[in-house]
């Protein structure tokens, strides 16, 4: 896979739609490459707040996965976003720019 340049203009977090923060709406907003993990991480997580009758671990499922379905709003972004994560991750060589230049590139400078 290469990487190509984006549009930075286009809009994206934090201003595309955040889905409800429901297991069936975060679900159904997911890609599709994410709902297998999605639906084996919730069965997982049901689980292990039935027996301590705690809900701590289903919070930060619905969290983390809720930031996931907000930046899958955007599903070339988001699986560049995982593309260059998983680059740094194997400790290859990723291009970068400089905050102010990521800042000007956004209109925010």
């Amino acid at each position: 896979m290469t990487l190509q340049p984006r549009d930075s203009r286009r809009a994206r977090a934090p201003y595309l739609p955040a889905p409800e923060k429901s297991p069936r709406a975060i679900r159904a907003a997911l890609l599709p490459e994410d709902v297998g993990d999605f639906d084996r991480e919730y069965r997982g997580v049901m689980t292990e707040a039935m027996e301590p009758l705690d809900l701590a671990p289903v919070r930060a499922f619905i969290e983390r996965w809720w930031r996931v379905a907000w930046s899958s709003a955007d599903p070339e972004g988001h699986r560049a976003m995982l593309e260059t994560a998983g680059r740094l991750a194997r400790g290859e060589e990723v291009p970068t720019k400089s905050v102010r230049g990521t800042l000007a590139n956004v209109g925010l400078k």
